[in-house]
């Protein structure tokens, strides 16, 4: 018998060091080639490290949240025969071998200490509930675990058909479907005190959000203009449009307008498509719109890019937004379909309140923000009438965007909208 070990790959782009997120192996675990042995976030996306041999793991080199440097001791693993006399890189992720193929993104989990973490070989649970000692910790994503705590239900009763386990969304309605939930707490539950206790590392995705948006709102001179807008006629166009053409190219939402209507304003704004780098004290403009789509998923805020929107129709446009946003979701989105944006429009939905203040997405000096839209009495020519409203609510950098820019650029954007034809006049 002989040890192979596997140092932290070099994973491109200059990464010279890595945060382990989560492994997907424990000590005594027997592996197979090709099998995930980790997660490990860079600054832009999360990738799997394989397992280039078959064998036992003998040893683990880092614990989740630790961040490490290209070129250390990622695992080691007993294999038949001698083994690998010298230390050897993991193989590399998915997207530099001969393949054009991305590296997948995970979907990231808040992990449990690696002695019990489970591998990710093994089968999946079938079935909506599972006995699980009661200090142990289900996987699970915040928004399950948010999900699970609003309707009552304990994780650890519910069994998981995700990766390693892992507790899904429809795993709680699998387990609501059965009435598993009532057996497992009392009828009074909902007035019970309640004295519990939940302490979650901030590693992986979650830790990389926190970062940029705090570097964002330090290094940047923030300031957040608000218009109203009407869109009782572009929302008009948009049915109609729908009505005729929905079922042969796909339905359109409000936001493929609105990247229409930025690529048409920043003819005349080319200072809001920017990027800043401070250090070198440059601002550099670009001709192509890459348009980062701000989109939430279990593991948080993702930036998937609709590039070069300048050449996209509204059906192109609408179709590379839903194409984006399933991949971010699914946790499928490449590092290169996550970076390089040159300005971002960020929508909450339905939930998108009456105001919000977007935080910049460093180094891009502009992001747009959408609102729900209301209909409300407006007085139009003496009369008053109902209208379709919604505020764009949107942040700068003030360092290099001036006040009344902002505010023409906005109001750009709000002429093109309520005069929908004016978005298609070359």
């Amino acid at each position: 018998m002989g040890t192979h070990v596997i140092k932290m790959p070099d994973i491109g782009e200059g990464i010279a060091e890595v945060e382990l997120s989560q492994w997907h192996v424990k000590v005594g675990d027997l592996v197979v080639e090709d099998q995930v042995l980790a997660d490990v976030m860079t600054d832009k996306a999360m990738v799997d490290i394989p397992s280039p041999v078959h064998g036992k793991v003998i040893a683990l080199g880092g614990q989740p949240g630790e961040v490490m440097a290209v070129g250390s001791v990622l695992i080691s693993i007993e294999v038949e025969g001698a083994g690998n006399l010298k230390e050897s890189a993991a193989p590399a992720p998915a997207a530099t071998k001969e393949a054009p193929a991305a590296p997948k993104v995970e979907a990231a989990v808040e992990s449990k200490p690696a002695a019990a973490a489970a591998p990710r070989s093994a089968p999946v649970c079938q079935g909506p509930m599972v006995a699980r000692e009661a200090d142990e910790r289900p996987l699970a994503s915040p928004a399950v675990r948010k999900h699970a705590l609003d309707l009552g239900i304990q994780l650890r009763l519910v069994r998981g058909t995700g990766p390693a386990g892992r507790v899904l969304h429809e795993d709680l309605d699998a387990y609501l479907a059965q009435g598993q939930s009532n057996a497992s707490a009392p009828a009074t539950a909902a007035y019970a005190q309640r004295h519990d206790e939940e302490q979650i590392q901030v590693i992986g995705m979650r830790r990389k959000i926190a970062q940029r948006m705090q570097d964002a709102t330090r290094r940047a001179a923030h300031f957040s203009y608000v218009e109203e807008i009407d869109v009782t006629a572009i929302e008009e166009l948009r049915s109609h449009l729908n009505e005729k053409h929905g079922a042969s190219r796909g339905k359109l939402t409000l936001l493929p307008f609105l990247v229409r209507a930025l690529v048409v304003a920043l003819r005349d704004f080319p200072q809001m498509n920017a990027r800043y780098d401070d250090e070198a004290q440059v601002i550099t403009r670009l001709g192509a719109v890459h348009v980062g789509v701000a989109t939430q998923s279990d593991v948080g805020l993702m930036v998937p890019v609709v590039r070069h929107a300048e050449a996209r129709s509204l059906w192109d446009s609408a179709a590379e937004i839903s194409r984006l946003a399933n991949a971010a979701r699914n946790g499928k989105a490449s590092r290169d379909e996550l970076s390089g944006s040159t300005i971002t429009l960020t929508s909450l939905g339905a939930l998108g309140g009456i105001v919000s203040t977007p935080v910049l997405n460093l180094p891009e000096v502009a992001i747009v923000g959408v609102n729900k839209i209301v209909e409300r009495p407006m007085v139009i020519k003496g009369q008053v009438v109902i209208r379709k409203m919604m505020n764009l609510s949107s942040s700068f950098d003030h360092r290099v965007v001036d006040g009344m820019d902002a505010a023409l650029f906005i109001q750009a954007i709000r002429g093109l909208i309520e005069q929908p034809a004016t978005l298609f006049v070359e």
